[in-house]
Parts: C-alpha cells; sequence; structure tokens
C-alpha cells in the first residue's frame, strides 16, 4: 500500500457515534475502517467488544468514549465507563472535560477529573484523548485546559464532541498547537468532511481527525494517488462527527 495513503488514513479516528446506528451498521462500520486502513474506530460503547473483535489482526484500533456528549458525569462514573472501556479492548478513549465545571472555574475538580480517566488508561497501556467542546468555551480555558493536559501526559487534546453548535476550527487548531506540550498531539472533530479539509487541519499540526466521511475522503486521496478503488460498502457515514 502506498506509503502516502497510509499516513492520510491513519489521520482518521472513523466516528460511528450516532445513536441510532444498528447494530448491522456498526459492523458495516469497522469492517469499512479495516479495508480503508485508518487510525480507529471510535464506536457507541455498548458495541466496544465486538469492534475490538472485529478489529483484531489489523492496525486499526478500537476507541470509545467517556462522559459523552455532555462531560457531566461523575468523576467515579468516568472512571467506572474506563474500566470497563479497558476491559472490552479500548485502547484508546475520547472523555469530555467537565464543560459546567470548566466554565464554572473548578479547575481543581476538572483536573481530578481527566486524571481519573488518564490513569486507568495508562495503567493499562492504552491512551486518552481529552475532549475540550471549544464551541462553549473562550480562549482561555481552552488554554488552560491544554496546560492542565499536558501536566497530567494526555495523549491528545480534542476540540468537540461534534454534537454542540460548532466543531473545530483553526484559530482553535492553532491555540491548541501553541498551548499544548510537545508530547501532547492535537485532534480535530466536527466539521472536516472532505479530504482538501483534512490535508488542511494537518498542515497545522493536527495528527487526528474524527470523521465519519471516511471513505469518501479515503476514496478521493486514492483516486489522487492512482490507487484503485476499495470495492467496500459504505455501510453508515452517520457516524457523529
Amino acid at each position: 500500500m502506498s506509503a502516502e495513503y497510509t499516513a492520510v488514513a491513519k489521520l482518521i479516528d472513523h466516528s460511528l457515534l450516532n445513536p441510532t446506528l444498528t447494530a448491522a451498521e456498526l459492523e458495516a462500520g469497522c469492517r469499512l475502517a479495516v479495508a480503508y486502513d485508518v487510525a480507529s474506530v471510535c464506536i457507541l460503547p455498548y458495541y466496544l467488544k465486538r469492534c475490538a473483535e472485529l478489529l483484531q489482526g489489523s492496525t486499526v484500533k478500537a476507541s470509545t468514549t467517556i462522559g459523552f456528549p455532555h462531560g457531566g458525569h461523575t468523576t467515579e462514573i468516568k472512571r467506572v465507563e474506563a474500566e470497563r472501556a479497558i476491559a472490552d479492548g479500548g485502547e484508546e478513549l475520547d472523555m469530555v472535560v467537565n464543560i459546567s465545571a470548566v466554565l464554572s472555574g473548578n479547575w481543581d475538580l476538572v483536573r481530578r477529573d481527566i486524571a481519573a480517566v488518564i490513569d486507568v488508561a495508562h495503567a493499562a497501556g492504552q491512551k486518552v484523548k481529552v475532549i475540550f467542546e471549544n464551541a462553549y468555551l473562550k480562549d482561555e480555558h481552552k488554554i488552560a485546559l491544554c496546560e492542565i493536559c499536558s501536566e497530567l501526559k494526555a495523549d491528545w487534546v480534542k476540540t468537540s464532541t461534534g454534537y454542540a453548535p460548532g466543531g473545530a476550527t483553526h484559530d482553535d487548531l492553532r491555540l491548541m498547537r501553541k498551548h499544548a506540550a510537545p508530547h501532547v498531539q492535537v485532534k480535530a472533530a466536527g466539521g472536516v468532511r472532505d479530504l482538501d479539509a483534512l490535508l488542511a487541519v494537518r498542515d497545522l499540526g493536527v495528527t487526528r481527525c474524527g470523521a465519519s466521511r471516511t471513505k469518501d475522503m479515503l476514496d478521493e486521496c486514492r483516486r489522487r494517488l492512482g490507487l484503485a478503488p476499495l470495492l467496500v460498502s459504505a455501510g453508515s457515514t452517520a457516524g457523529g462527527y
């Protein structure tokens, strides 16, 4: 497989988070992700164990969400969610910060909340993406979250859930890349719907992007690179980002 194609495909976390997706659509989405060799599948938590089974033997990671989509779960519930996700085969956890606590300036709670999930994941050798939900925040909140995530050694800081009024913006991605430590990667989510948009956020330092239009993006990538098309059913594209 083309190294250039692989580099683009491994930017994508294939999103299967829309609550109306059926089991058949979730399964088809996992198989599509394997065929296109993306970075990960981010799936509804109840289907994570089956997702991990479907991805076994591939280079695609199984991932799910914690405290999704509003972040208001108690820290104890988020910790238990993380433990269950790891037990079900989760390799990357996308957790939502407590947005209310951020806006209230309760930074001790925010820090404890993030640390609880990171501690569980890192103890198991797995990774965490911390979702800010930037549409609701001011730059000062985003900067403070980048600093906290850097101190706690989060693996990624992430713009959005895809369920707020807005998603990833270039200004936010620049801000997050500037204020997160070099060891913390940046993930974009929400609004990246075609190949050119994906390549544009990569140029800003993004290493992962949540996407539900994976097939369209990577079909176009293969076309531009002169690679043969993949004959794979799209399953569902209503993934959530």
